[in-house]
């Protein structure tokens, strides 16, 4: 049984994509049923009912002003980030939305770069040019297809803003994680949120119904025991190893898009998700990274 043990973690990530995934195909339903400020803010409410309270027993000191500006900061980032990519998946096929999403980590380098001084490297550029090719096959792709559907290039744009957002968010991310443990970033994460959108339910907000209100708890449950599963996983394998079990988002969106709204995978976003994922293969750092202190 010890021999075995090192492949619990793969299992963990596979299994925290897949989470994920799924996640992400109960709130296409929630958005198309209440639209995606109501589906965002009813997971956000719920996420921060189950993680808030155990977080306040657990805590030991209250976080610095630091640490707080920090908080809200990525707070909003978030919000953005997930209203922008939920609103664009409920108008594009899952599979092309994910595919479109992984663009993220690419970004985040030159973000790093700007806002941390790091270095781009030429590896990283030339993974940049492939990744920036594979979004263009997909927009070809989308661009040949009927004009009977002219809010998916929106939403396909719309994807991309959340990309760019959520590379903001892993530099963030980066910085977030010296100063605060998981316990008290993913209460502050789903608290600010709440905050910041609760301010437009008089006029935005829209009640779901009974299977909506399901999608919509389950989906904050997915996504906190998705959390668990990487937190766990990477805490006992190189990230090196488990990242690139992460692009294995694309098969769960596509299976997920074809069992939840009968989505097929056109042979662009095949190829563009293809030329995408290796260009942050490319990209990836080849050390494990120091563990932060927290």
């Amino acid at each position: 049984m010890e021999r075995h043990r090192h492949i619990f973690p793969f299992v963990a990530t596979i299994a925290g994509v897949a989470l994920y995934s799924l996640m992400d195909a109960l709130m296409k339903e929630s958005t198309l049923a209440v639209g995606a400020y109501s589906a965002l803010l009813l997971r956000s409410a719920i996420s921060f009912a189950l993680i808030g309270p155990a977080w306040r027993l657990t805590r030991k000191s209250r976080p610095s002003a630091r640490t707080m500006r920090l908080h809200w900061l990525r707070g909003a980032v978030l919000t953005a980030m997930a209203f922008t990519f939920f609103w664009g998946i409920a108008r594009l096929p899952l599979a092309e939305a994910i595919a479109l999403a992984f663009t993220a980590p690419l970004i985040a380098l030159y973000l790093a770069a700007w806002m941390l001084g790091e270095t781009v490297s030429r590896r990283a550029r030339i993974a940049s040019l492939l990744g920036l090719a594979g979004v263009v096959v997909i927009g070809a792709g989308r661009m040949r297809m009927p004009a009977a559907d002219p809010e998916a290039l929106w939403g396909a744009a719309s994807v991309l803003l959340s990309s760019i957002l959520y590379a903001w968010n892993l530099v963030l991310q980066r910085q977030q994680a010296l100063l605060a443990k998981p316990g008290e970033v993913a209460t502050w994460q789903n608290g600010v949120m709440l905050v910041l959108l609760i301010g437009f339910a008089p006029i935005a907000l829209h009640l779901p119904d009974g299977p909506a209100l399901l999608h919509i708890a389950g989906a904050s449950l997915l996504s906190l025991a998705a959390a668990m599963l990487f937190a766990w996983a990477y805490a006992r394998a190189e990230a090196q190893a488990l990242v690139p079990l992460e692009y294995s988002g694309f098969l769960w969106a596509a299976l997920f898009g074809w069992l939840f709204f009968s989505e097929g995978v056109g042979w662009p976003v095949l190829t563009g998700a293809v030329l995408i994922v290796i260009a942050c293969w490319i990209a990836a750092p080849r050390k494990r990274p120091e563990p932060a202190a927290v």
